[in-house]
């Protein structure tokens, strides 16, 4: 018998001032017709939880959900898929005090395959202070006091000279909570 996973899917991109739509009933729908139990959605941006026995892995798995993604609503999305103990990983190894920070101020961008310091070395660190950023696994710790929209940093990391290769998609600490709590529901 094949264990159940409990999954966290990440969606890139949709739902964005009317482009990409994909409507959270749908997706729920879509995960089911795949043969996922216990899906649930969190907010309109892209995040789903669902639980599956089929023993594929998290590439795997993402690579169907695109495919069905695209044969249903006519445009590919790219989609990460962690399970629930990675996610809890990568809250227990921020470098920010999240605790003490608000949301906003905080942000994990997930990342499709390793984060090679290398990618980053040329970013001038102190010429963004107070924002910063921390590497981790397969993750960027984006801390930005005054909150994604205004930051000068997350668009220095996010250049595709940088994140070449990577699939990046970012969550700000609230949903980061949210998923974790999310995937241990059962």
């Amino acid at each position: 018998m094949t264990k159940t996973q409990t999954y966290a899917l990440l969606l890139r991109g949709i739902n964005v001032s009317g482009h990409r739509k994909v409507p959270m009933a749908e997706l729920r729908s879509l995960l089911e017709g795949l043969g996922h139990t216990g899906v649930r959605t969190y907010l309109q941006s892209g995040n789903a939880v669902f639980t599956t026995g089929s023993g594929d892995g998290e590439d795997a798995l993402g690579t169907a959900i695109e495919d069905a993604i695209e044969a249903r609503f006519g445009f590919r999305v790219d989609c990460l898929v962690r399970d629930g103990d990675y996610l809890a990983a990568v809250a227990d190894a921020c470098p920010f005090p999240a605790a003490e920070l608000q949301g906003k101020e905080l942000h994990a961008i997930y990342c499709s395959g390793p984060v090679d310091p290398g990618r980053f070395a040329a970013i001038d660190r102190e010429a963004f202070l107070p924002e910063e950023f921390a590497l981790g696994d397969r993750v960027l710790y984006l801390h930005v006091p005054d909150g994604l929209g205004t930051s000068k940093l997350a668009p220095a990391i996010s250049r595709p000279s940088v994140v070449k290769g990577l699939v990046t998609t970012a969550r700000n600490w609230n949903t980061v909570v949210k998923l974790i709590e999310m995937t241990r529901e059962d």
